[in-house]
């Protein structure tokens, strides 16, 4: 069945994609932002609104790797079948003259192996009827399409989607620099969020890295939207975009709300404590922040109630001459200098756990890229768990009972890993952002050619946006984001997207590719 545009008050179907293990979260915020008809799945949530949810979902979700809305649900047994399918889609409605398309596959099929000949099949297709109607093609753009197509099948069943958000929603925008093996957005906003925490103690990352745990800390404890730093969603170039509603939504600082505590990030690389520094003062979130250089070896019992999130190494991608005598420390560490606070610890392997020698009082599944592991809660409670219980202590919650129950699937679902590593042409969940070492070399510049100038320009674009995204000291003093005119002015200097500083709409930046 099809489903045309409609007006800004229908309600229609739409779909969150989200990485494993953080689907109830990513429902509980759906929820939180007001969506209806909410089902969880594998990774993804499907759910219902209007426009102006749509929109909100893009902008607002910490969890959600990209919306999608879908326009047709079909069975293909065969090529043909989705060829003929997607052929019957009046794509004139979708598909304006003179624009430009692009087609994401995920396949999980017997019949439909390769993804890359799906995508293939479904341009024919597009390509083929617009042919046949007006004897002129559209024109297929990987880079920077006017829209984005994204079809999913499983076995027999086809699902065909609007993508709403361009590239993944976790490339907030905020980050200058990373280091080694960096954490994803989306991974470190969804940690953040099973915890419990929303802000009401301090918060401590002793390995932080590049500044990610932080930095969305922050956002989560302000309640400031994760996309108010981004660039530009897909959904901005649809025929019935609406940018006064758009403008409204991004203007509406309403729910940010005071942090009275402190953010802690520590890291004993001193180039990580400045990419670090560099990503929260781009963020503007100086004030909420401190990162400062200290070997975790080195804690002391913080003054103020705290809670502890971090991701140390897994001997993986960032490995240290004696990891498992790291992860001995850290238990050391959390045992004598973190009492009477909660810490999370997000891990791969089961012998650096056992070196930590703490009882956890909570695991749960989650994959960070192609890897299985577990984030595990230790409650650092003085004295014995009996007394801790008798005296009211809670150590699981019934959020976190439910979180733990998400193992039993974990379990059934080993194929997963499988199909990650070995379908390389698969996109699915933008998991393959997750191969940081592709990532960093994309980013960083290490092609050839017009790509080398392109990154060369974003660079130079980054200066600029350092110039005029200095919203430490004001952040929250004037004007938010006047996208008709001023620009991006949320302090009395800020984010100039208009005219200055970073202009979209006169300059033609690519997104990078997902």
């Amino acid at each position: 069945m099809e489903n045309t545009w409609g007006n800004g008050s229908e309600s229609f179907e739409m779909i969150a994609k989200t990485f494993m293990g953080l689907e109830n979260v990513l429902a509980e915020e759906l929820t939180q932002l007001g969506a209806n008809d909410i089902q969880t799945g594998r990774r993804m949530v499907s759910f219902t609104g209007n426009k102006e949810m749509l929109y909100r979902a893009n902008f607002q979700l910490h969890t959600a790797i990209r919306i999608l809305k879908p326009i047709a649900h079909f069975k293909a047994r065969s090529a043909e079948d989705m060829y003929d399918e997607v052929k019957k889609i009046d794509w004139s409605k979708y598909i304006g003259k003179g624009k430009t398309f692009s087609v994401d596959s995920v396949v999980y099929s017997e019949e439909f192996r390769n993804s890359r000949f799906v995508t293939y099949k479904v341009k024919d297709a597009i390509v083929d009827q617009f042919r046949e109607r007006t004897g002129d093609r559209p024109n297929i753009s990987v880079t920077n399409p006017d829209i984005r197509l994204n079809i999913h099948i499983a076995e027999d069943k086809a699902t065909l989607s609007l993508d709403s958000s361009g590239e993944s929603l976790h490339r907030r925008g905020y980050r200058q620099e990373t280091r080694e093996a960096p954490l994803n957005e989306v991974l470190a906003a969804g940690m953040i969020l099973m915890t419990g925490w929303r802000g009401e103690t301090d918060f401590i990352d002793p390995m932080c890295g590049s500044g990610t745990l932080p930095i969305e800390a922050a956002l989560i404890a302000r309640n400031i939207s994760p996309g108010v730093f981004r660039k530009e969603f897909a959904f901005e170039k649809w025929p019935d975009y609406d940018q006064e509603l758009f403008d409204e939504i991004y203007n509406d600082d309403s729910q940010e709300r005071d942090f009275e505590h402190h953010i802690y990030g520590y890291d004993n690389d001193m180039k990580a404590v400045n990419t670090a520094n560099l990503n929260v003062r781009a963020a503007g979130l100086s004030k909420d922040i401190t990162i400062s250089m200290q070997d975790f070896k080195d804690f002391t019992q913080p003054q103020e109630k705290s809670i502890i999130v971090m991701n140390p190494p897994y001997g993986e991608r960032i490995s240290t001459p004696n990891l498992l005598g790291t992860y001995k420390m850290i238990g050391e560490r959390l045992k004598h200098a973190f009492g009477g606070n909660n810490a999370w610890v997000l891990s791969y392997r089961e012998e650096c756990f056992e070196q930590i020698g703490l009882k956890p009082s909570i695991k749960i599944p989650l994959y960070n890229g192609s890897l299985e592991c577990e984030f595990r809660k230790y409650a650092m409670f003085e004295g014995k768990m009996k007394e801790f219980r008798e005296e009211g202590g809670i150590v699981k919650t019934e959020d976190e009972k439910k979180a733990m129950a998400e193992k039993h699937r974990f379990k059934k679902n080993r194929e997963f890993k499988q199909r990650l590593t070995d379908e390389e042409e698969n996109e699915e969940g933008d998991i393959r952002s997750f191969k940081f070492h592709s990532f960093e070399k994309n980013y960083l510049g290490e092609r050839k050619g017009d790509e080398r100038e392109r990154i060369s320009r974003r660079f130079s674009r980054d200066d600029d946006r350092r110039k005029h995204f200095d919203r430490d000291d004001d952040r929250r003093g004037g004007k938010r984001f006047d996208r008709k005119g001023k620009g991006f002015d949320r302090g009395s200097k800020g984010f100039d997207r208009g005219s200055k500083g970073f202009d979209k709409r006169k300059k033609n930046f690519d997104n990078d590719e997902d």
